[in-house]
């Protein structure tokens, strides 16, 4: 059936607008299709029929409207030039946006903290010595007198877990603090309990359970843990003292003068009697009712100095006693120019019992933080400094297992919620982190979880797979198997590098240095902006952008590297909404194949090219008229 169309009337197309010549040929355009409508192999059989001619001119007009406004923009994209130091500062500013938008998003719940852990942290003087170079002032005593309240009171902040319960501090907690121009290191530790106790007592006061989290693991090898837990903390509470130059032995003004407390003096004054002792007692709000508790602590031949953790009463004088006792160390120029240069951080963090803390021990060469199938053992973010076989210096944090959610929340403990806090806020101050995942195992959806963090925070990644001696039958094809199944299903982390280790054997550990120290140094790359723009417009020439329904494609303009750590690359475009997600991925991968970037995130933010008024579009042409301005003309 013929369709018949009304034409303009005047036979002369001299006498025709710009748009009437253009509906015309439009309408002479939409008669070929609908002519061609009745074919079945048409090639414009996917165009929908139009079945009156109103909607007819209805498109006419849109397509008119569209054309005329793409040839206006190209008119003035090509008569605009480019400014690049607008563009630089105009990436720069994008680059912070976004960096404040992902703070928003990333959130860490810090509500489950306790009354007097959210303090700010203390402005502490520049820091020119060295960690390992000061002197240690390590904090001991009996469960639940509160070590960890004075820990953090000492080096500002809220370094360590604080809970109204014992046996929350397992391993050893180190942390800078200063007194006038003295710096030194405080060591936080574990409750030392003692022999006169049976281990069903002890088992009671440190509330370790026998359940959560052991799921799989044998009766006998549960039990022979349990039993082992409160000498572990025991050793990683002497390693304290024996390293210390100052102790304080703190005690609980409220609860009174116990056993255990007679024991621990004793203990102190038969072993480490050449060294300062100093008897604080805590809980001691008030300072008239403190020195009467204070009075019955002098039967431990100590010197007794009451004191709040909480509040902060007294721990001026003992800070001030503290300092008496130590030497100070002066500073070298060897030292501003060791501090001047950047120290990066490795977090360990993956599911509970995937082997993190024997990594981390593997790692030093000693038993630095507890070991055992126990579920949730690490309960603080350990941070740890390594010297590694290039002479560069790391620092190690270990961090507790991270499990789903719901787990957390339906076990109950704020300790472990807490603990998992930890682990992220660790991840957020890493640059490196060692996503740890059990051989056997494989990847499963907490992982998955986890490393979708770990790419949203913008960090480095090395995927660890531990004990892979518990792969039977292994052969040469097994790795590469193995990694494309881990690539496979950690889809947010392909970029990422991964290595093989027995962590209780000291087998492979150097790898995840040698690793971690490749993935820094590409995450701290910048690239060059010719080299940059040279790849951008090779991918865009390979696979220029799809166009829209109008007819409309998106053009980059410019690009360039905002910011590194991770590297953050803003692309200056027409219009961003011009480039589908499909699109940006695979401008991502060219960048990854022509630049590379391994074991780093990158980040690519598209932004629309801003128009100036009409005045100022006068303005600069003007200026280009007289030939003043130089500005770099616009490449396309």
């Amino acid at each position: 059936m013929a369709t018949h169309l009304s034409l303009p009337t005047s036979t002369s197309t001299s006498k025709l607008s710009p748009t009437s010549l253009l509906s015309t040929s439009l309408l002479l355009r939409f008669s070929s299709i609908l002519h061609c409508k009745s074919t079945s192999h048409s090639t414009f059989s996917r165009i929908p029929y139009l079945k009156s001619t109103k909607a007819l001119r209805r498109e006419v007009e849109r397509f008119s409207d569209e054309s005329d406004y793409e040839e206006e923009e190209e008119e003035e994209e090509e008569e605009e030039e480019i400014d690049l130091e607008w563009m630089e500062k105009d990436a720069r500013d994008a680059v912070r946006e976004y960096t404040r938008f992902l703070s928003r998003e990333l959130t860490i719940d810090d509500n489950l903290d306790v009354k007097g852990s959210s303090r700010k942290q203390k402005t502490s003087p520049p820091k020119h010595i060295p960690d390992h170079l000061l002197p240690r002032v390590a904090i001991v005593g009996r469960p639940n007198v509160g070590k960890s309240a004075l820990f953090n009171r000492l080096v500002g902040g809220n370094r360590a877990i604080v809970m109204d319960e014992p046996g929350v501090t397992r391993d050893r907690l180190y942390g800078r603090s200063f007194w006038g121009d003295q710096e030194f290191m405080v060591i936080d530790t574990g409750g030392v309990m003692t022999l006169s106790k049976s281990q069903e007592d002890v088992m009671e006061e440190l509330a370790i359970s026998t359940t959560i989290g052991m799921d799989g693991i044998p009766l006998a090898t549960r039990e022979a843990a349990i039993a082992r837990m409160p000498s572990m903390i025991e050793r990683q509470a002497i390693s304290a003292v024996e390293e210390a130059a100052v102790i304080i032995f703190l005690v609980d003004g409220q609860a009174g003068l116990v056993a255990a407390d007679i024991e621990i003096a004793e203990w102190l004054r038969k072993r480490y009697s050449h060294k300062h002792i100093i008897l604080a007692v805590n809980k001691c709000e008030s300072p008239k009712r403190g020195l009467i508790q204070a009075t019955e602590f002098w039967s431990l031949g100590f010197s007794p100095l009451p004191i709040s953790a909480i509040s902060g009463s007294g721990t001026g004088e003992l800070l001030h006693e503290v300092c008496s006792e130590l030497k100070n160390i002066e500073v070298i120029g060897d030292f501003e120019e060791e501090e001047g240069s950047r120290v990066p951080s490795i977090a360990i963090v993956g599911r509970p019992n995937v082997g993190k803390s024997s990594i981390l021990n593997a790692l030093v060469g000693e038993d630095r933080t507890i070991v055992s199938p126990v579920s949730g053992t690490t309960r603080d973010a350990i941070d740890t400094e390594l010297i590694g076989p290039d002479g560069q210096k790391y620092k190690l944090i270990d961090t507790a297992g991270i499990r789903r959610r719901a787990a957390v929340a339906s076990a109950g403990s704020t300790t472990e919620a807490l603990s998992v806090n930890r682990a992220f806020r660790a991840i957020r101050r890493s640059d490196v982190v060692a996503l740890v995942i059990e051989a056997i195992a494989c990847i499963t959806e907490q992982d998955c979880k986890i490393a979708e963090r770990i790419e949203k925070e913008g960090k480095g990644c090395v995927i660890v797979v531990n004990k892979w001696d518990t792969i039977p039958n292994k052969n040469q094809q097994t790795t590469r198997y193995y990694e494309e199944d881990v690539r496979q299903k950690l889809r947010q982390l392909d970029w990422a590098p991964v290595v093989y280790s027995t962590a209780i054997r000291g087998q492979s550990v150097d790898t995840i240095i040698s690793a971690a120290s490749m993935v820094e140094k590409e995450r701290s790359r910048r690239l060059g902006t010719s080299i940059l723009n040279q790849v951008v417009q090779e991918a865009v020439a390979f696979k220029p952008p799809p166009r829209t329904r109008g007819g409309r494609r998106g053009r980059i303009f410019y690009t360039t590297q905002a910011a590194i750590r991770p590297p953050t690359f803003v692309f200056f475009v027409n219009d961003s909404k011009l480039f589908p997600e499909t699109y940006r991925r695979y401008m991502e991968k060219q960048l990854r194949a022509d630049a590379g970037f391994p074991g780093t995130p990158i980040r690519l933010l598209w932004r629309s090219r801003r128009r100036p008024d009409k005045q100022s579009k006068v303005l600069d042409r003007k200026t280009k008229s007289t030939g003043t301005g130089g500005k770099l003309a616009l490449a396309t």
